[in-house]
């Protein structure tokens, strides 16, 4: 990338497309591709589009790492590979500046931090379609003697290491001896999450905090609902020698029963629409895990109230009426 930059996700970079032939012969550099990226909006049908235009060379790094359906790229000018989530359909045309592109393969799960889906073209057509200018303008900068700029301009390089070669040193390399910037695979996920995505992420945690004290409050209310029209049973189980670890293991496996119950449905709610969402939503494992140890811990606490009532029931109140 352009030195002092972060990235071509996070900050503007432009290097000369020859850096690519710079870092391919480093030692350890198994192949090494320039690559563009840009946000184009387009008319499809009777919508507006925001669509991640991704240029790359052809039989290098940087294309759709699937095909999902059709084809790859392979007559090398104004063909597209769309992500499904665009609802861009095969076969179909599409104008991207001032060219229309067929459409002739479909990838899926590849959207930029903002969740707008990528298309991917060749690294020329992505060159023409971000660097070049209408004709009028051109002959502007003619005029101004600003003309005969070389296009051939990238955004980046991205590399791939051969097996046992170390990224680091690799990067402490091309920033010493190439005077650019390099980011490895590890730190252009941190800069992605920890920059990018910092404000969405602080967002969603802030949601699901609400959320969570909403469901607490509920629950405790639902679970003391429950206590007090199950009075007269509690103060029988008081009066015939209940212990009242019994009372209260009852009523905290009534708030875990419940809180399992609308946890396991709102789970299956969520992988079911999840791919509906306008945003990619990715839900790990590990996550489902935590997120379901955190529904008890909370339903545990929720029923304090509940148990707290079970506790101070007189068990004269059985022999009422």
């Amino acid at each position: 990338m352009e030195a002092n930059s972060r990235g071509p996700f996070a900050a503007a970079s432009r290097i000369p497309g020859e850096t690519r032939e710079a870092i391919a012969r480093i030692a350890g550099v198994e192949a090494a591709s320039s690559i563009t990226y840009q946000t184009v909006e387009a008319q499809y049908r009777a919508a507006k589009l925001r669509l991640y235009a991704i240029g790359y060379e052809l039989s290098h790094p940087g294309g759709p790492p699937e095909i999902v359906a059709g084809r790859g790229i392979g007559r090398g000018r104004y063909e597209l590979v769309a992500d499904r989530a665009s609802g861009i359909e095969l076969d179909d045309r599409i104008k991207l500046g001032r060219v229309f592109f067929t459409v002739v393969g479909l990838t899926q799960h590849q959207v930029n931090s903002g969740g707008d889906p990528a298309v991917y073209i060749t690294l020329a057509d992505a060159q023409r379609l971000q660097f070049d200018v209408a004709p009028t303008a051109t002959r502007v900068q003619l005029a101004r003697g600003a003309g005969g700029a070389s296009s051939d301009t990238v955004n980046a390089v991205i590399a791939r290491l051969t097996p046992g070669a170390s990224a680091d040193m690799l990067a402490e390399v091309v920033r010493r001896w190439k005077h650019l910037t390099a980011i490895t695979q590890t730190e252009q996920e941190l800069i992605l999450t920890q920059s990018l995505v910092d404000r969405a992420r602080r967002q969603i945690g802030l949601f699901t905090s609400l959320l969570l004290t909403v469901s607490a409050v509920v629950i405790s209310l639902m679970i003391y609902t429950m206590t007090m029209e199950k009075m007269k049973q509690n103060a029988t189980l008081k009066l015939i020698g209940a212990p009242d670890r019994t009372i209260v293991a009852k009523n905290v496996q009534q708030a875990m029963a419940i809180g399992i119950f609308a946890f396991s449905i709102g789970v299956t709610l969520i992988l079911a629409i999840k791919d509906s969402f306008p945003r990619r939503v990715v839900i790990e494992p590990d996550n489902v895990a935590a997120l379901g140890l955190v529904v008890l811990v909370v339903c545990i606490l929720s029923s304090g109230l509940g148990v707290r009532a079970t506790l101070r029931i007189d068990p004269a109140t059985a022999l009422g009426g």
